[in-house]
């Protein structure tokens, strides 16, 4: 839960502290630009609001390791993914889309911290608890945190502690422990196709580089 907020609030203030200026830049996700990843983060704190309020009586039938899972590649062919620059678009000033983040964000975080992390609750077909749930949400928010100062080299990165949580879980999704002579921040952009490893960590990544981009969805 504290991880989390920790997270959440991290990657808020990033945001708020982009230039208007920088909205056009291209961010750490393929095809999208700076302005479109901050709308993707609308909808995601919309889909935490929805989450947290949706209860199940059922027992939960994944955990924060397993409610993710290692998909294909995005294409660009996803509706929603295409509706993303049309709707970051539709915002015109990077202010308003910043209002509006900041709105929905906070709202976000206030009921992640107001909520009992031993309630089920349910999403995507699938149930779990809070606390599974919104430790899930720390992979989440650190992947974007570093996809939104991809190319903002001044800007501050997630914190360590987010960081190394982060990448705790991914290496639980993949299964295997990434090479301890990568740091926190390198495993995940490694490991999720961000950036390209070097001849030296494909040394040390082995017979697990050919598995090698892991898309999680």
């Amino acid at each position: 839960m504290e991880l989390f907020s920790r997270s959440w609030t991290a990657l808020r203030t990033a945001v708020a502290e982009t230039p208007d200026e920088d909205f056009d830049r291209p961010s750490g996700c393929s095809g999208w630009l700076v302005r479109d990843l901050v709308c993707h983060l609308v909808i995601g704190a919309q889909d935490v609001l929805i989450t947290l309020v949706t209860p199940a009586e059922t027992e939960p039938t994944v955990d924060a390791v397993t409610y993710w899972s290692v998909v294909e590649p995005p294409t660009g062919e996803d509706p929603l993914d295409a509706l993303i620059p049309r709707l970051a678009a539709a915002y015109g000033e990077p202010r308003l889309l910043k209002f509006h983040f900041d709105d929905v964000g906070s709202a976000a975080g206030r009921a992640a911290d107001l909520a009992d992390p031993s309630v089920r609750v349910g999403t995507c077909g699938e149930v779990l608890t809070v606390g599974d749930y919104l430790s899930a949400y720390v992979l989440e928010w650190t992947l974007h945190h570093l996809d939104l100062i991809a190319h903002l080299p001044s800007a501050a990165e997630p914190p360590a502690e987010t960081l190394a949580a982060a990448r705790a879980l991914l290496e639980k999704i993949a299964g295997t422990p990434f090479p301890a002579s990568f740091s926190d921040k390198d495993a995940l952009l490694v490991a999720t196709g961000r950036r390209a490893p070097a001849e030296a960590e494909m040394a040390a990544l082995g017979e697990f580089a050919a598995k090698l981009p892991l898309s999680i969805g």
